[in-house]
């Protein structure tokens, strides 16, 4: 019996396509840990050149909830003069506007916008999980996308939101709202990910894995790509598994894959790895050489001595592969369309492979 595909009408502003970084926050080393813009606009053009499709600020790697609101805006301000200073005054950049509150996330959706943000990120409330029932949560997610001033991408993470973990069913009810457009699924489900693209073309809802380790299943599956924190160390071997299955090199893609789930599994153990990790791999190329810089904010604890040896190691498998990638910038337009410098475009609203 065939599958009933949904009627619901395409988006009118859909995220882009690709692999995207949930950008880590880079510190001053001071008591007080303030945020280093500086540093904040080095490592968002390294990104950028890296290949890398979009970018977001203010998600769970970037410590969203140990930011102030004035910190966030002025985050969001410095990475879009970054991508403009490179001419994409148009790549796509997301915003964590998650609140405990439907007052509060309306707000930071407006902040973003201010600042400069493309699209709007959203956990849904968690502060009393038992509170969160399906007619709050559902009202939440609507009452939020019809204030929002940016396209609303549902963010799907259990392991922060207290175990509330939205189910297909939910996913394909709020995906009706002409205001929502996409979800990411760092619930690492890749069954909800096949329900969901089953219902939905990608320009009516998108699906994008939670991290790379399991981009070349999520494409597979119909989804669209992946926000992963390895590309904070490694942007162009996690960008690269998505640009070769989009060129239908899908044996060199699930190679690179291969390679790039055994050093994401340093990005699982904690926040405070992958930190380390960019700062060990990437802080010197752009000057940064303090570790500081690349610590958690406090309560939270840089890695010790023995995890950091782990997490070199572990990581260390890509660095080989990063090298061999050459540099490119992408970006040049939205809503599905893709283009690197020197190169040629990728112009789909869904990637299919060839």
């Amino acid at each position: 019996m065939p599958i009933t595909k949904s009627n619901i009408p395409e988006k009118g502003k859909m995220l882009p396509p690709g692999v995207y970084c949930p950008v880590i926050s880079l510190y001053k080393p001071t008591k007080t840990q303030e945020i280093d813009l500086d540093a904040m606009y080095k490592h968002c053009q390294y990104l950028v050149k890296g290949g890398l499709h979009g970018l977001v600020y203010q998600g769970t790697n970037g410590e969203a909830v140990l930011l102030s609101s004035s910190e966030k805006m002025d985050v969001l301000r410095t990475v879009r003069k970054a991508v403009t200073d490179l001419g994409l005054p148009e790549y796509p950049i997301v915003a964590g506007i998650s609140g405990q509150s439907t007052n509060e996330s309306i707000q930071l959706a407006k902040d973003a916008t201010e600042a400069g943000a493309s699209f709007g990120l959203l956990l849904p409330p968690s502060f009393w999980a038992k509170s969160v029932g399906e007619e709050a949560l559902y009202g939440f997610y609507r009452d939020v996308a019809d204030e929002s001033p940016l396209p609303v991408v549902i963010y799907n993470f259990p392991g922060v939101t207290s175990g509330i973990d939205l189910n297909s069913d939910d996913l394909s009810t709020l995906a009706s709202h002409p205001n929502i457009v996409a979800v990411k699924l760092t619930c690492g489900n890749v069954g909800k990910a096949v329900r969901l693209t089953s219902i939905f073309t990608p320009a009516q809802f998108s699906v994008y894995g939670g991290s790379s380790d399991f981009l070349f299943p999520t494409l597979e599956a119909g989804g669209v790509g992946c926000v992963t924190g390895l590309a904070n160390v490694f942007p162009r071997s996690t960008a690269r598994i998505y640009d070769l299955w989009v060129e239908g090199r899908k044996e060199e893609a699930m190679r690179l894959q291969e390679v790039v789930a055994n050093a994401e599994w340093a990005c699982k153990k904690s926040l405070a790895l992958t930190k380390f990790g960019a700062g060990y791999f990437v802080g010197k190329k752009l000057a940064l050489n303090d570790p500081k810089t690349f610590w958690p904010r406090r309560p939270y604890l840089p890695a010790n001595g023995k995890m950091q040896e782990w997490t070199v190691e572990v990581m260390g498998v890509l660095v080989e592969e990063e090298d061999r990638i050459s540099g490119k910038v992408c970006g040049r337009g939205v809503n599905g369309i893709k283009e690197s410098l020197g190169g040629s475009p990728i112009t789909e609203e869904r990637p299919r492979a060839k």
